[in-house]
């Protein structure tokens, strides 16, 4: 799936994010999300719309929190969570994305 950005979406996103007749400056934007009331979440699901491709567990996304669920009760669920972390680090990586490691949590429930 290709969600690049052509000169026309760029120029029409120009055009609409204003106020008062005034347009900000760009910004270099490198984590989170651009906190634009609505298009900016939207723009970022867009963009992490591919994230779960391949993954074998349960992946939830909202907003910028993403949580990958597995269950582990043999060997094969816990190969799955890995691969599963592996596509994960992959695709960030592709994508220029980084993981904040220190809010990565694993919960274990017996």
């Amino acid at each position: 799936m290709d969600h690049s950005v052509d000169k026309e979406l760029v120029g029409w996103l120009h055009s609409k994010i204003a106020v008062n007749a005034s347009t900000s400056k760009w910004k270099l934007v490198t984590n989170g999300v651009p906190q634009v009331p609505v298009l900016g979440p939207v723009l970022f699901n867009i963009f992490v719309g591919d994230m779960d491709s391949g993954i074998e567990c349960t992946l939830s996304k909202f907003a910028n929190d993403t949580k990958l669920c597995g269950g582990v009760d043999m060997l094969e669920g816990r190969d799955a969570i890995q691969r599963d972390l592996d596509r994960l680090e992959r695709w960030a990586h592709v994508n220029r994305m980084k993981f904040n490691r220190a809010k990565c949590k694993v919960l274990h429930m017996v």
